[in-house]
């Protein structure tokens, strides 16, 4: 089991606002209840997923699929190109088509907890 399917559809739905750069009176108004509540939630998913901060819980959606972080149909490696299958923009001459172009994605390493 993944941490993320300990989540409440609340919590799921709460973490993709914060990945989209809402504040959280802005979630609040969203959702429909207060800061206080929303402030709740971060805190239950935060515990739940591992992070410490709206930043690693927004870096922890985003390398877990951002938009399609709770759709796992949409997360499947076929739909994800090689380097050969991206294509060169157009404005690239042919010497900068040679070199390999390469796709990097976010990962979110594991805190280091201290006794």
């Amino acid at each position: 089991m993944q941490p993320c399917d300990r989540l409440t559809a609340k919590e799921i739905q709460v973490a993709m606002l914060v990945w989209e750069g809402q504040t959280n009176r802005e979630i609040a108004n969203v959702v429909g209840t207060t800061e206080q509540v929303i402030k709740n939630y971060l805190r239950n998913t935060f515990d739940k997923l591992g992070v410490w901060s709206r930043l690693e819980l927004a870096l922890y959606v985003a390398a877990h699929g951002g938009a399609h972080w709770r759709n796992p149909v949409a997360l499947a490696p076929a739909a994800v190109p090689s380097i050969k299958e991206i294509p060169a923009p157009a404005h690239m001459d042919k010497s900068d088509q040679q070199t390999p172009r390469v796709s990097y994605k976010t990962k979110v390493s594991p805190r280091l907890i201290s006794a």
